[in-house]
């Protein structure tokens, strides 16, 4: 079993990882999603949510993007970072599990915390 989280704004992709309103977490067996869970976003700080996730159980991370700390934090915990997604999260991890989905490998080089990106993700 494999757990694959998704950060979201309800139930869809947001566009910045740390700023997101609650993570989607989809365990899978088998190639299918067995349960969905939704977790609210404990807080933004640098370094704190990736290793959250990790400590959940997390193999696999979604997001629209996300700042370079927080991927190379996932990378070293051994977490698939996948970036440069938008649109329903469910549909984003079904997609994933059938082999489409597949990252842009874009990083916000910058970000004001206030507003999001600030349009620095290139999005």
């Amino acid at each position: 079993m494999t757990k694959i989280a998704v950060a979201a704004e309800g139930k869809n992709i947001t566009g910045h990882f740390g700023h997101c309103e609650n993570f989607l977490l989809y365990e899978i067996k088998d190639g299918q999603i067995i349960k969905e869970e939704t977790i609210d976003n404990p807080g933004h700080r640098p370094g704190f949510l990736p290793n959250f996730l990790a400590d959940q159980g997390v193999r696999t991370i979604i997001s629209g993007n996300m700042g370079e700390g927080a991927r190379d934090i996932f990378l070293e915990r051994n977490i698939e970072v996948i970036v440069g997604v938008l649109g329903d999260a469910k549909t984003a991890v079904k997609s994933y599990l059938t082999g489409h989905l597949q990252s842009d490998n874009r990083i916000c080089q910058e970000h004001q915390h206030d507003q999001g990106c600030g349009g620095a993700c290139g999005r």
